[in-house]
């Protein structure tokens, strides 16, 4: 979905009038206008305003131009499960179950391959030694784990 229809989506859940999410993020009503007619983008801190009015992430605001996964255990993210900073803004890096409140909950990866192997879904019959040493491959290419 295109960021114009994004925001035109979100205002009307809320019951927003132009003019009033306008005051909300400090920006004139032809403003909003001119974005849900797809003619401009809002400014950076303009989308991190809008990001936190709606509880939506910037790459949702954007249309989701980007797949997400989180850089510590590989799963898909999407707004419900992407992790906060402290100050409540998203981190589009990282699922709330991996980094919460501005702390990682694996501090190794040998912590996150073990609760992984005793978790996941085994479907293959795959040995606990095959199966750490295929995860291991995989986290080994995120940001958290890559050296």
């Amino acid at each position: 979905m295109e960021t114009k229809n994004v925001i035109y989506e979100l205002r009307m859940k809320r019951g927003l009038s132009q003019n009033e999410l306008a005051e909300k993020v400090f920006v004139t009503r032809q403003a909003v206008s001119r974005w849900e007619n797809g003619e401009t983008l809002p400014g950076t801190e303009t989308l991190k305003l809008l990001s936190s009015l709606f509880g939506v992430s910037i790459n949702t605001l954007l249309g989701s131009p980007r797949k997400l996964i989180c850089q510590c255990c590989g799963m898909p993210l999407e707004d419900p499960v992407m992790s906060k900073e402290p100050n409540g803004e998203w981190n589009e890096d990282y699922c709330k179950w991996c980094y919460s409140d501005g702390r990682f909950a694996y501090q190794t990866k040998e912590a996150l391959l073990d609760y992984l192997v005793e978790h996941m879904p085994n479907p293959d019959g795959l040995q606990n030694g095959e199966r750490r040493r295929q995860f291991d491959l995989y986290l080994s290419q995120l940001k958290r784990w890559k050296k």
